[in-house]
Order: structure tokens, then sequence, then C-alpha cells
């Protein structure tokens, strides 16, 4: 089955270009010229990706992710503006799996969308609770919680589910796997989402804010996931 594409675009010739662009690499595509089409029009249909241009008239892209987000698993990637780092810390922040920076290269925006499909098409659509004395497969425990790395799963002490948006899980996942080990911004975007190093990128930053928040019992003082001023983050699974 072809995955699912929806372009929410205001420019129209950017969303006919990227439109049959992705048609031809085996998409199905659809096409919004605002948020309020994809609400109405998109309403009851499977759409894996969503990409999401922020500025638009109206209901803008970050609006639009939030309701994306709370409704399913679809993958989001948004369009910023170049010079406006903001929206993208902002839209990491509400979920969203990616960022591109218009104009952006069509080869590159395949890349991205060919990544966030692999990550959400990784992650289970409905984690149904298991008893942990059955569970099969690697798994990791750490204070009160389990990760489970087979079914992409993250429980509390009584197996309820805490919900990790993809690119959360994979955070977790590289900096897990490596206990007591202390990892650069650069590494942990290699380990988790497979790009280059870049030291520069604090989209790191924001998601282990996030991670933090759904993991520690205090976020303001973490326990797992600590700061190695000037160097990175380590992970201490036994929470000293």
């Amino acid at each position: 089955m072809r995955a699912t594409v929806a372009i929410v675009d205001d420019e129209e010739h950017l969303r006919e270009a990227v439109g049959e662009y992705l048609e031809l690499q085996g998409f199905e595509v659809m096409s919004f010229r605002n948020a309020q089409a994809f609400r109405e029009e998109s309403a009851g249909k499977a759409i894996d990706v969503a990409i999401l241009d922020i500025a638009m008239p109206g209901e803008d892209g970050l609006s639009l992710a939030r309701f994306i987000r709370k409704s399913g698993q679809t993958g989001i990637i948004m369009a910023t503006a170049a010079g406006r780092p903001i929206d993208r810390i902002v839209g990491l922040e509400i979920g969203a799996d990616d960022y591109l920076v218009k104009p952006y290269e069509l080869r590159e925006l395949l890349a991205r969308i060919k990544s966030v499909l692999r990550r959400v098409n990784a992650a289970p659509a409905a984690a149904e609770p298991q008893s942990p004395a059955v569970r099969e497969g690697r798994s990791l425990r750490f204070g009160a919680l389990t990760l489970d790395l087979d079914a992409r799963r993250l429980t509390d002490a009584a197996n309820g589910p805490i919900e990790l948006t993809a690119m959360e899980f994979d955070l977790l996942q590289a900096l897990a796997t490596r206990p007591n080990r202390v990892l650069s911004r650069g590494q942990l975007q290699e380990f988790a989402h497979g790009r280059s190093a870049d030291e520069s990128d604090r989209s790191i930053d924001i998601r282990v804010t996030r991670l933090r928040k759904k993991i520690e019992p205090d976020p303001e003082h973490p326990r797992f996931i600590k700061t190695v001023r000037g160097e990175g983050y380590v992970f201490v699974p036994s929470g000293a």
C-alpha cells in the first residue's frame, strides 16, 4: 500500500511541484491550501505524513500540528522560513517529527519523509498493556519504568503506556542503550536520528527537555538523563 502524504501550504505552485514530485516517487498525495481545508477534507482519511507550512493565512501550521498530534500517529514535517529558529523550536516542542527550511530541495524533502515514515511505522499503533511476566524481547528497566526496545513502548510501574513521539523514543533508546556514557549532541543526532553530527543544533536539547517531563520524577532535578556541561548528556539507569 502506498504511503499518503498531505501537503498543507498556501503557495499553490509549491503544492503542485511537491505533489507532482512525490507522486512520481510512488506516494499518494493530498493537497490543501490552508489548515481549514485540511480539517474539513481529511477527516476520516489515513495520512502517514503531513508537511505543514508554518506561515499560512488564518490558522497557522503550528496550531494545525497540535491538532494532528492529538488525533493520531501521523508524522509531521514543519516547513519554516529561513531566519525563524523560534518556529523550529516551537514545532519540536509541539511534537513535530522533523522540519525543513524553505525553500527546500525536493530530494531532501523525500529523504526526510522516508526517515519519518520509518520511525512512525516502527511505533506501535495501539499499545496494549501486557504483563511484564509474559513479555519477550529486549527491555531495559530504570526506576519504575520499562523500555521495551522491540515493541517500542515505555511503560510505568503499573505497566501503563507512557506516550512518546517516534523521535522521543529514538532519543531515549540511543541514551538508554549506552548507559553511563557521555554523548555529545552530534553523537545523539547520529545514533537517534541517523543524521550527520551538528554540535550547533539544539533540537536535541528540546527533545531532552520533553523526555525529562515524561520520565523524571522531578524534571528540574533529573536523575536519569543528566547534563554534562560543555559535553552533552549521560543516561544513568540507577538514578543515582
